[in-house]
Order: C-alpha cells, then sequence, then structure tokens
C-alpha cells in the first residue's frame, strides 16, 4: 500500500511538497484509512503507558502522533477548498463523520484523559512556559470535548460531532454548487454600458473559460460581481445579478435552510450537555472575549454610529440618483453604483483610475518588501517546486541571514473549482519537535484573471485582502515555537485576524503606494495627488461597510444565543434581528444565513465572526506603535511585534501577547478613528 500510495509514500519532492501530479481521488480514502488506524494505535500507547504519566509520555507523545494523519488531511482540504472536484466532494461527505468518529475516539480515551488531568492538576513545576501553555491548551481541549463527563454525555457528544461534520460539509458544497451554477451572459454594447475596460476585459476571459468566445460573463466570484454591481449602469441586469448573490444556498437541491435549523439546534444541545447555557457561551469561553455580553457590547456600540452614517450616506446617494433623473427609491443593487458615482463627485476618484496602478504583480512585491522591511525576510520565486494547479506560483523564503524559513504558495484567481472567498492555510505547520520543521504556507484569493496577455489589475479592496490575507500568511511562516499545538495561527479566533488587519495598514501608507503601486501600461508611479485624494477618501462608505459587516455579526451571535431553536428559519430569524437592530433601508447582510460559509460550512467562526471587529479594535490600536515611533518600518517596534507575535502562536494567552507588544491594553476609540466613525458616535 505504502510504494503504491502517494499519500502514504515518503515525497522526495523539494521542500517536501506533496507530489500532487502522482495523486489521484483514488488515493485518498485507503491513505486516511491506514493513517488513522496508524494514529489510533499512536493513542492507543499512550494511554496504556504503565509508566506514571509525564509531560514527555504523554503530552509530548501526543504531539508527535498522528503525522501522517495530518500530511493526508493537509492535501485533501486545502484542495477540497481550492481545487474540488465531484470525486473529491465525494469522498468529502464520506469521510467528514469517521474523522469527526476519530477525533471524539481521542478526546473521549478516559484514560488519556486521566494522564492528562494528572498532569495538569500537579502544576506545572519542571516544565518551561511553553510547555506550561501546551498542557493547559491540551487539557481546555479534552474539558472542552466532554472528557469529564459520563458516558452517556459523552456518547451523544460524539453523535452530534459526527452529524454536525456531515452538515458543514453538505453546507459549503451546496454554496459552491449554486456560484457554479450560475453565470450572467452580456449580449451587445448595451449590456455592457459603464463597465470599465479592466472589468470587459475579466468578463471576456471568464467567458472564454467557459467555451463562450467573444461574449462577456459574470460569475457569482466576488471579484467578478461586486465591479458590475459597482460599475453597470444596467440597473435591470445589476438587480438580476444581486438577486443571484443573496440567494445563494435558499433554494431547490441546494437549499440550507434546513441544515441551518439543525445545525442551530445541535450546536445548542451540546453546549447544554457540556453546562453552558448557549452554544455562543460555550464558544466564547475560550476566546478573548469570554462572553457573548463582551462581543455584543463592542458590536452595539459600533452599531448605532454606523447605521446613523449609513443613514445619511443612503440619503446622499438618493439626491444622487434623483438628481440623474432616477424616479425610484435607492434599492440594494443601486448602493454600489451610485456610491461610486459619488466618491467620483467627492473626491475625483473612482476604482477605474485606482486600478490600472494596482497590478497583482506588483502588490505581491509590494507585500514581500514590506515583510522584508518589517521583519527581514525574503522571497524567491521557484519554478521546480509541484503545484496542484498551473496558476499557483512558489516562493522559497529565507531569513536576513540567508537560513530557510519556510515555503510560501500563492493561489490568487477564481476558477469554478475553488470556493469563494479568501483564506490562508497550510500544508506543514512550523515546529521543533521533530527537528526544525518549516512550514509550507498557501494564501487563496478570488481575483478575477486579466485576459491572456494582460496583466491582472486589482480594485483597492482586492490588493488590501492580499495585505490581509499575507497577514497571515506571515503569521504561519514565521512562527518559531516548539511544539505543534501552539505554532502559526493555532491561536484565539478573536485574536487570530490581528495579524492580518494590522498588516493591511501598510499597503494604504504613501510611501508604499509610490513604490508599487505602478501604471501597467506607462510604469509611472501613482501621482501624489490621486494619492492624496485616496487617503482623503479612506472613511468614505464606512457607514456601509460596518453596517453590512456588523449585521451579519450580530445575527450570528443572536442565533447561537437561542435557548429553544425549535422551528428555526433562518431567514426569518435574520429578518427579526434586522427590523430589531433597524437594519438601515436598501441594505443586506454581508454574508445571509444561507450562504454564511465562516459560520455554518464548519465551526471556524461560529458565534464568533464578531472576531474580525474585535481584532480591529487591537490592528487600530496596534498600528500607532509605528506611527507614535514615526517610522512605519522602526525596526524596534517591528522587533517586538514578531517576537510576541508574529513568531509566538499562542505561547501565551492573546491578551497578554498584545500587551507584550503595544505595553498596555488596546484604546478602543482607536476603532471608530479608523473607520471615521467618531463624530457619529457622539
Amino acid at each position: 500500500m505504502t510504494a503504491e500510495n502517494p499519500l502514504l509514500a515518503p515525497w522526495n519532492t523539494p521542500f517536501g511538497v506533496p507530489p500532487f501530479a502522482s495523486i489521484e481521488p483514488a488515493h485518498y480514502t485507503p491513505a486516511f484509512q491506514a493513517a488513522i488506524a496508524e494514529h489510533e494505535a499512536e493513542i492507543a500507547d499512550i494511554a496504556d503507558n504503565a509508566e506514571p504519566p509525564s509531560f514527555d509520555n504523554t503530552i509530548a507523545a501526543m504531539e508527535r502522533a498522528g503525522r501522517k494523519l495530518d500530511r493526508v488531511a493537509s492535501v485533501f482540504f486545502n484542495l477540497t477548498g481550492a481545487h474540488t472536484n465531484d470525486e473529491l466532494e465525494t469522498i468529502e461527505l464520506d469521510l467528514a463523520p469517521v474523522l469527526a468518529r476519530h477525533s471524539n475516539g481521542i478526546y473521549q480515551n478516559a484514560k488519556l484523559f486521566e494522564r492528562i488531568d494528572t498532569l495538569f492538576k500537579a502544576g506545572t513545576t519542571g516544565l518551561d512556559a511553553e510547555q506550561a501553555r501546551v498542557l493547559d491548551r491540551y487539557h481546555t481541549g479534552f474539558m472542552r470535548a466532554g472528557a469529564g463527563l459520563p458516558a452517556e454525555a459523552k456518547t451523544r457528544l460524539g453523535a452530534i460531532a459526527e452529524r454536525l461534520a456531515t452538515l458543514g460539509t453538505n453546507f459549503g458544497q451546496n454554496v459552491l454548487a449554486d456560484e457554479k451554477s450560475w453565470s450572467l451572459t452580456l449580449e451587445g454594447e448595451d449590456d455592457l454600458a459603464g463597465l470599465p475596460d479592466f472589468l470587459r476585459d475579466a468578463a471576456a476571459q471568464a467567458a472564454k473559460d467557459r467555451g463562450l468566445d467573444g461574449k462577456h460573463v459574470i460569475t457569482l466570484s466576488r471579484s467578478s460581481i461586486e465591479p458590475f454591481l459597482q460599475f453597470s449602469a444596467r440597473r435591470d441586469l445589476r438587480e438580476k445579478a444581486f438577486a443571484a448573490w443573496t440567494a445563494r444556498g435558499e433554494a431547490g437541491k441546494t437549499d440550507n435552510r434546513a441544515i441551518i435549523a439543525e445545525t442551530v439546534k445541535l450546536r445548542s444541545e451540546r453546549a447544554k450537555l457540556l453546562g453552558f447555557p448557549t452554544f455562543a457561551h460555550y464558544r466564547l469561553d475560550d476566546s478573548m472575549a469570554k462572553t457573548p455580553e463582551a462581543a455584543m457590547g463592542l458590536l452595539r456600540s459600533v452599531w448605532k454610529p454606523a447605521r446613523a452614517q449609513a443613514i445619511t450616506e443612503r440619503e446622499a446617494l438618493q439626491a444622487l440618483a434623483q438628481s440623474e433623473g432616477g424616479n425610484f427609491d435607492i434599492a440594494a443593487w443601486d448602493w454600489r453604483y451610485y456610491s461610486e458615482k459619488r466618491r467620483k463627485a467627492e473626491f475625483d476618484l473612482d476604482e477605474s483610475q485606482l486600478k490600472p496602478y494596482l497590478q497583482l504583480d506588483r502588490i505581491i512585491d509590494a507585500a514581500f518588501d514590506t515583510a522584508t522591511r518589517l521583519f527581514g525576510v525574503t522571497f524567491t520565486e521557484r519554478f521546480d517546486v509541484p503545484v496542484y494547479h498551473p496558476d499557483v506560483r512558489v516562493f522559497e523564503v529565507k531569513d536576513r541571514d540567508g537560513k530557510p524559513v519556510g515555503l510560501f504558495l500563492g493561489d490568487y484567481f477564481a476558477r469554478s473549482s475553488k470556493r469563494s472567498g479568501a483564506w490562508m492555510s497550510e500544508y506543514r505547520g512550523q515546529e521543533r519537535l521533530n527537528g526544525a520543521i518549516q512550514p509550507i504556507i498557501v494564501n487563496v484569493m478570488n481575483f478575477a484573471k486579466a485576459a491572456d496577455g494582460q496583466p491582472t489589475l486589482l480594485s483597492f479592496d482586492d490588493a488590501r485582502t492580499l495585505f490581509h490575507e499575507f497577514g497571515h500568511g506571515l503569521h504561519g511562516l514565521l512562527s518559531d515555537v516548539t511544539y505543534p499545538m501552539i505554532a502559526g495561527t493555532n491561536v484565539a479566533r478573536d485574536f487570530v485576524e490581528f495579524p492580518s488587519q494590522l498588516y493591511e495598514h501598510w499597503f494604504e501608507q504613501p510611501s508604499v503606494l509610490e513604490r508599487f503601486a505602478l501604471h501597467y501600461r506607462t510604469g509611472e508611479p501613482m501621482p501624489k495627488a490621486l494619492i492624496e485624494r485616496l487617503m482623503a477618501s479612506r472613511t468614505f462608505n464606512q457607514g456601509f461597510a460596518t453596517v453590512e459587516y456588523v449585521s451579519s455579526a450580530l445575527v450570528d451571535l443572536e442565533l447561537h444565543l437561542l435557548d429553544d431553536t425549535s422551528g428555526l428559519d433562518a431567514p426569518a430569524f435574520e429578518q427579526k434581528i434586522l427590523d430589531e437592530i433597524g437594519m438601515p433601508q436598501a441594505m443586506v447582510m454581508r454574508h445571509r444565513s444561507p450562504h454564511f460559509q465562516h459560520v455554518f460550512a464548519g465551526d471556524g467562526y461560529s458565534s464568533a465572526y464578531y472576531s474580525y471587529l474585535w481584532s480591529e479594535v487591537l490592528d487600530a490600536d496596534g498600528f500607532g506603535a509605528f506611527e507614535e515611533a514615526g517610522d512605519i518600518f522602526a525596526p524596534a517596534v517591528a522587533a517586538k511585534l514578531k517576537e510576541s507575535v508574529y513568531s509566538a502562536g499562542n505561547r501565551r494567552k492573546p491578551d497578554e501577547a498584545y500587551r507584550a507588544f503595544r505595553g498596555r491594553d488596546p484604546e478602543p476609540s482607536a476603532l471608530l478613528k479608523k473607520r471615521g466613525l467618531l463624530a457619529a458616535a457622539e
């Protein structure tokens, strides 16, 4: 089996990357079976060890176990997100309960927990700081999985986990199916009215990819549909596209409403079995926020000024539409279109002016250069490393002394085999327990690919997203800890966005734009006057952006605060919450429940979508350390940031990590200032 299955054989490839070309769908199931069996045997050896428990024979042994399973799973789940197919989706659905059952078997192993509990109660004498933290995280994880509960409760928790794994997989596959199946073909010049050249070119390439040469196609990829809503002069087509975008996961074979109802019900039951009143209380108990009340307090403190600002913005859009003869009330599919017109009128600035200066290759260079100046790491492109798709680029990463740091993969373009959104993942995490293991990190985006021979141009938001995900990437690449449990991005959910959102700040600095925002035809840098207008418009439309996000976070939290989940209809529930908070007219949530993958395509951000805003308090305040130093690349500040955050993993509690960097707790007002909402909050 090992010799025949490339997932189980040694990977004699550059940097030990997966041999993608040799891996076929048929290899995954037997590889998982073999890897799970090996992991089960390793766990049994630890649990049945006749020697008294020690950190090395119990905790470190668990950290060493399951390597083969980690390797197989990393390949499989990275591909099901970034380059899937029908065969992989079938396997994914079959595997979901199997892997959940395997995980449950570990966390509910009474002998294993007894060893961990004995070590935990013995205290941390003789352990270094990392070991103490790893022991704490293991004990916490076992307790939160129900390790100390009666057998009947543990059995039920196991069944819930298996069912939730299947539901989450189904949810994500349904959304992807809707995104793949819908497209809008633009026929003739009338349908293209208002679209700038870069969007026409991208739509032509999307059509060509679908065998529709000579036509133009808009897809449900955010990088396609959002600029269409922003520029299309055809109100009827904007409405059609917007309806499809917001209806994903809400009808027919891909209807996710029943999945949501069952998911919320099962999460609530799990929380109560574990002694918590609601799932939100359970989830946030092991976070920076600690309680739903704290998270809700932040959201509502921002909601009021954001809502007031959004209403003011809508009134301005309505006036603009009427001045042009528009005899209609501004609707959700009009907001981006008239906002773009308003930005042009108020700041002499529009996306078509900016985009020629935002070439994908140059923005990648800017992200790399920023990392070099802050942290001393360099990036060299490699063309001899296997990849899973021709569009994927590979970069070798070294430190300032030329020593290897890891490997970075960039997968930037939208395609039908990739789920929507942008994310960071890893094929291999950093550690020192089994030698100096260097990470293999991947950033996955969904940018609209330019026509053949043309550079891909980004919107300002796209470019900021690239910096955001690269911030996550650096969090993985710069990790410098011993134990996998606490490496890289294995931190609290409401802290993990801090390094990524902080990194966005550098993209918006004039000195960075002047170097890397170069016109794709002339090579000339973005004019200073244009940069000044861009900086002046930073907080433009922030009422809309904040309301769009906060409404989604509030609905997520309210769903998981339900005590009685019977008869739940998610769309009706979200409308009830939106009515209660006074959702401004012509606005919708950034993520409606039927396609809210952060929350329902797995457990990642369930009850925790607020995390982006929580982390934004940190990033808004944190960047101030560089501003106060008078240098956005201040070496001493960057060194402290690297040591306390980017390299530290989960070595210490997140609030302690922030104080180690900043020297104090964050100032909450920095968030409102960053978003331009201070005046509306008064």
